[in-house]
């Protein structure tokens, strides 16, 4: 074989072309063990720069990871552009060694001569410091903020700064503390005052934690944070009242007190969202602060009295009541934009033990109207109508999915491509407006199949909405007439007949049902209970069984007679029902309404007199037999029985009934489960405020 002369240099792959190797086995451990001489032996000085590990780790990044400073300070010398290279993840050297906890002199050298590395951000948009404060290095922690303090105050992609990150971490290894005393001030310049648009303020952190120790801190070496704003969070105020953080708020009233006046993106003030948050104690923080709420409105034009009965705050609203008339007063009938008073959007949200609250108090107006010209109960009305309308909704939409689902998985792929349907855009246009289930706004014109509440959701909502309608039914109800109690529904003819030929159907199978009973009542008669043959006497079995006084015979005949008259009428009026149900005039529309009301008071006479019958069975089968207990379980029973069945012929007649059924259950249950715990706050607010009266004297007497 002729050999083939090679032109090297023609033939060679630029280095900035060449692909990178990975570092062996060998030259990695001579880097960890950072062993100088045998490093430069195995390293190929045209490679040393492309050598790099699975993840993109150069060798300096390898040496710096493990400490090893000899080998450290020979690349670097050797091949300074290794110092800013980044790996896969985009961190550079002082990336690692922050991470690593290493905070040698080499590494420090290298910072001073490349300050650039200070602020250089890896994947996730952290810079050293971040990683430092991470991992609590702290030593490294001191020295880049002490070359470049300002980095102390940069967001990574999570909008949070090394300082934040220190709150955050609790100020383990007292870094917080350095970061507090950086020279650099925070950049808060906005037009509309101190803002944090792109990045977390580390004061929310601290109240996040309820921690006040690191707030003291911050208050006294950086008391500009206090006045950090977030978007979402407002103000330092407005979060602490928001998650109910008491030391909290009651540190920041005496450092950031002008926080108090401000508004968040939403209208409220700190004030507003300390009712949101159930605390009755930073509530009462506040009205000592501030002993004038009623000049507290939000952009709703809504006082703390409205929040607190909008969110269903029950604890809240009592303390409120409960305060001087004064500063109440002004509060209990005032209106929002709206027109609703407090009362009005406690019963609109379903709030019940608020409603209850507020109804009971006697300078509460029951009667006022909003800008819909609703009263409360009128309000609460409507908002149950509309919740079962979005019920009903909510129904269809599931089974019009369900039923494109199926459509789709019984057509052939091939068929189906390019006609999917869009879910999002199945909406109901046809639903009422923006209303509240069970303390959320839900707008159902553009509630959607998979934007729309649960079955369970709404029925949950639905129920506390039907507890305060009932309390205001009891407490609050307008005075109407018959006719406005119980209005008539006028249905389209169409759906009126389906629902009609439904009825009459209904009714048949029940008279039917009713006749088939009855009949067999006739045919197997009530028999007379035989004494003898109890579990007292049953060694006088082989007695004659028919041995009964003459008393009972007599009994028995007039029981069966009266037995016979009720089991024989319902039949006889049961196949009356029946026969008449199945005339074909039923089915003329001018005979069908009275037709099918004639055939509910018979239907529902049979069900009564089987009934009836049924009792007289019992008594015959009982005849002997004193048990009162029995006899007056079975009278009571005689009683509800027909009651039922008179408020289940329609179901307008449910309407009142249940309505202090329900006002029951709330005080049976509801209530008196709330009662309870409140009562025991009240009495362990009232042995702190004793307690901090002897601290806050001692504090007078002694700044």
């Amino acid at each position: 074989m002729s050999s083939v002369a090679i032109n090297i240099v023609e033939n060679s792959i630029p280095r900035d072309d060449m692909a990178n190797a990975m570092i062996d086995s060998q030259l990695h451990e001579c880097v960890r063990q950072d062993n100088i001489d045998e490093f430069k032996s195995r390293v190929q000085q045209h490679l040393a720069e492309k050598l790099v590990t699975p993840c993109g780790n150069s060798l300096l990044h390898v040496a710096v990871s493990y400490g090893s400073d000899n080998i450290t300070s020979y690349l670097a010398g050797t091949f300074p552009s290794l110092i800013t290279i980044q790996n896969s993840q985009k961190d550079t050297i002082l990336h690692l060694a922050a991470r690593e906890g290493k905070a040698s002199h080499t590494i420090k050298s290298l910072v001073e001569s490349n300050p650039s590395l200070m602020r250089k951000t890896n994947a996730k948009g952290n810079i050293p410091l971040h990683d430092a404060v991470i991992k609590g290095n702290k030593d490294l922690a001191i020295f880049l903020v002490s070359k470049d303090p300002e980095v102390a105050y940069y967001n990574n992609n999570n909008g949070k700064s090394p300082l934040y990150l220190a709150v955050e971490n609790g100020d383990k290894k007292e870094i917080l503390d350095v970061l507090l005393k950086t020279e650099a001030s925070f950049p808060i310049k906005s037009e509309d005052g101190d803002a944090l648009p792109e990045g977390k303020s580390p004061v929310h952190a601290a109240i996040k934690q309820r921690n006040r120790d690191i707030l003291e801190k911050i208050g006294k070496e950086k008391p500009e944070l206090l006045r950090l704003t977030e978007e979402e969070l407002g103000n330092s105020l407005h979060y602490a009242s928001s998650i109910g953080f008491l030391e909290g708020v009651r540190f920041l009233l005496t450092k950031f007190h002008d926080g108090a006046y401000e508004t968040n993106l939403e209208g409220n003030y700190p004030i507003h969202l300390a009712c949101k948050s159930h605390s009755v104690d930073v509530v009462k923080e506040f009205l000592d602060k501030f002993p004038y709420p009623k000049e507290f409105l939000n952009k709703k034009g809504q006082n703390i009295l409205h929040v607190a009965a909008k969110y269903g705050k029950g604890s809240v609203v009592r303390y409120i009541l409960k305060q001087d008339q004064k500063l109440v007063a002004p509060l209990l009938n005032a209106i929002d934009e709206d027109g609703n008073t407090p009362l009005h959007l406690a019963a609109s949200y379903g709030h019940c033990m608020a409603t209850f609250l507020l109804v009971r108090d006697n300078r509460v107006q029951r009667f006022i109207v909003n800008n819909r010209n609703w009263t409360p109960y009128e309000l609460a009305e409507e908002v149950s109508k509309r919740t079962e309308e979005i019920y009903i909704k909510t129904d269809e939409m599931r089974a019009q999915e369900r039923r494109q689902f199926d459509s789709k998985n019984s057509i052939p792929a091939h068929e189906i491509k390019g006609k999917e349907v869009d879910s999002d855009k199945m909406n109901t246009k046809e639903a009422s407006p923006k209303h509240a289930i069970a303390g959320k706004e839900v707008d159902s014109n553009k509630m959607d199949a998979k934007e729309a509440p649960s079955k369970d959701e709404i029925a949950v909502g639905y129920f506390h909405l039907l507890i305060a309608l009932s309390i205001l039914f009891v407490k609050a109800r307008p005075k109407k007439s018959h006719k406005e109690l119980f209005p008539v529904t006028r249905l389209p003819m169409s759906r009126a007949r389906e629902e009609t030929k439904t009825m009459i159907g209904n009714l048949l199978v029940v008279a039917v049902l009713v006749a088939g009973v009855t009949f067999a009542g006739v045919i197997q008669l009530p028999q007379l209970r035989d004494n003898k043959n109890s579990s007292d006497h049953r060694r006088h079995e082989n007695l004659n069984s028919s041995n009964h006084t003459a008393s009972h015979y007599s009994s028995y005949e007039n029981l069966l007679h009266h037995y016979l008259f009720f089991d024989v009428g319902a039949l006889s009026i049961s196949l009356m029902a029946a026969l008449f149900l199945l005339l074909p005039s039923v089915n003329h529309p001018k005979f069908q309404i009275s037709a099918v009301g004639f055939s509910i008071i018979m239907v529902c006479l049979a069900i009564f007199m089987m009934f009836v019958a049924f009792l007289f069975s019992v008594k015959i089968a009982l005849i002997g037999y004193h048990g009162w207990l029995l006899t007056i379980f079975i009278t009571g029973v005689a009683v509800v029985f027909p009651s039922i069945i008179l408020l289940f012929v329609t179901q307008v007649l449910l309407k009142v009934p249940l309505h202090y059924i329900y006002y029951g259950l709330f005080f049976l249950f509801i209530y008196g489960s709330w009662w309870l715990p409140n009562i025991l706050s009240d009495l362990k607010r009232k042995l702190s405020d004793l307690k901090r009266k002897p601290s806050d004297l001692k504090r007078k007497h002694n700044p």
